[in-house]
């Protein structure tokens, strides 16, 4: 009987944009001012430009997928129509550590701005708690998730307003330009992953995609308003907090909003504070966006059967992958206690990235592959939107192979062994594949 149960279509575009904005606003809060580190504020700027288109073609693009084959498995499902099993392993191992590794960098974060408020806190304890907490949330239903992520969506929303408001008449030009490209160009490619944190994790709107109601129509519109909610935020941000202080005593810490607020009102204000607290919101919103993603993706690989059958049983009260929650809590529970907020966010967007190289590889091969495919939304100016996203994906890739080649080839290694895995089991992971096809 548990079997037989499907994800329930219950979500309407603002749960989309709450998921969507939700899932990345956490890199407007903190993660993006390790760029400042090497590329300066203005070489931090030409790079989230950069960025900024790159996503603006991979998300048109990429909705077109959405759209067309809506699975709560995105890239992994779009991949193994387009390319086979030994593509949909790629996608799928790829998608896992975007999703997977963004939690513990986000559960950093959490412990970061607690402990900025009470400095007797140990972050590393905060963080944790955190991500036990919100096991429990994700496990309790997918439309009082969403409902969550709209009420802590909005406020943290509304807290980057309010941070943009009470820093910009304390914005110096000359603050901003101080050194502003120390390294030249050089240092805009080694900022380009930081630049990414900005929009990482936006894709995570196709793991509900299953559980959208008129996925066609919806879709789309919860896509554009969180990328256009998103790019207005990041850019207000990153560009004023660079002008209100010497920007570089902001550039490794993990709650640079707070410590910007403090130069400008003093530490102990009560606005200060009162930001500090609030902005636990934005960091919520994509922790718990951010696992909502990450365990569907399991639960579909699970399905597929490119993981154990167990992680795709569904609760019979709720309806949701309980299961599928729980390993991706644990696997960050790990990675918390084992690496640095830098490095996880690092080998987060690698994943993140090779997931879009995929995917964009995915659109042509199906276009040229299945021509009468129902597409209820087309990606505009085909070919060129993603094949410029695609282009500035490989670009992407490039950056963070050269500036981290040991994240890069623990990486290529958990790869490689989840392609001998698929080699050693193919022949029972082909009949469940077969099996899935069937039942669906």
């Amino acid at each position: 009987m548990e079997n037989h149960l499907t994800l329930k279509r219950t979500l309407k575009p603002v749960h989309l944009w709450a998921l969507g904005v939700g899932l990345v606003i956490s890199g407007e809060y903190f993660g993006w001012n390790y760029g400042w580190g090497v590329a300066g504020t203005v070489g931090f700027l030409i790079a989230t430009l950069i960025v900024t288109l790159m996503f603006v073609t991979f998300v048109f693009s990429y909705t077109e997928l959405t759209t067309s084959i809506p699975n709560a498995g995105g890239a992994f499902a779009y991949a193994q129509r387009a390319l086979g099993p030994y593509g949909a392993v790629v996608a799928g191992y790829a998608t896992l550590i975007d999703f997977l590794l963004a939690m513990p960098a986000i559960a950093f974060a959490l412990g970061s701005y607690l402990h900025f408020l009470h400095p007797a806190l140990p972050v590393l304890h905060c963080a944790i708690f955190f991500n036990l907490v919100f096991m429990l949330i994700n496990a309790a239903g997918v439309k009082e998730s969403a409902n969550f992520s709209i009420l802590v969506t909005v406020l943290a929303v509304a807290e980057l307003l309010l941070f943009m408001g009470v820093t910009a008449p304390h914005f110096k030009s000359k603050n901003f330009l101080t050194n502003a490209m120390p390294a030249g160009w050089s240092g805009v490619f080694a900022a380009l992953p930081y630049a990414i944190w900005f929009y990482l994790a936006i894709e995570g709107i196709t793991a509900v995609a299953e559980e959208v109601k008129e996925p066609s129509k919806n879709i789309p519109k919860g896509y554009m308003s969180a990328l256009f909610t998103l790019a207005i935020l990041a850019l207000g941000v990153m560009v004023l907090t660079g002008g209100i202080t010497n920007w570089q005593r902001l550039a490794n810490i993990d709650y640079p909003l707070p410590d910007a607020i403090a130069v400008v009102l003093g530490k102990q204000h009560s606005l200060t504070k009162l930001f500090a607290g609030i902005g636990l919101f934005g960091l919520v919103a994509s922790f718990h966006g951010t696992m909502l993603a990450s365990s569907r993706q399991i639960y579909a690989l699970a399905r597929a059967g490119y993981l154990p059958n167990a992680l795709s049983k569904l609760s019979q009260r709720f309806r949701t992958p309980q299961r599928s929650v729980a390993a991706g809590g644990v696997i960050s529970f790990a990675a918390l206690i084992t690496g640095t907020t830098s490095q996880v966010i690092i080998c987060s967007v690698l994943g993140a990235v090779v997931m879009y190289i995929i995917s964009m590889v995915s659109l042509f091969v199906l276009r040229n592959k299945e021509p009468g495919l129902m597409r209820p939304f087309k990606a505009p100016f085909y070919p060129i939107f993603p094949f410029v996203a695609l282009l500035l994906s490989l670009v992407c890739l490039a950056a963070i192979v050269w500036y981290n080649v040991f994240i890069s080839l623990l990486f290529a290694a958990g790869l490689l062994l989840c392609l001998l895995l698929f080699y050693i089991n193919r022949n029972n992971i082909q009949l469940r594949i077969d099996e899935t096809d069937e039942s669906n």
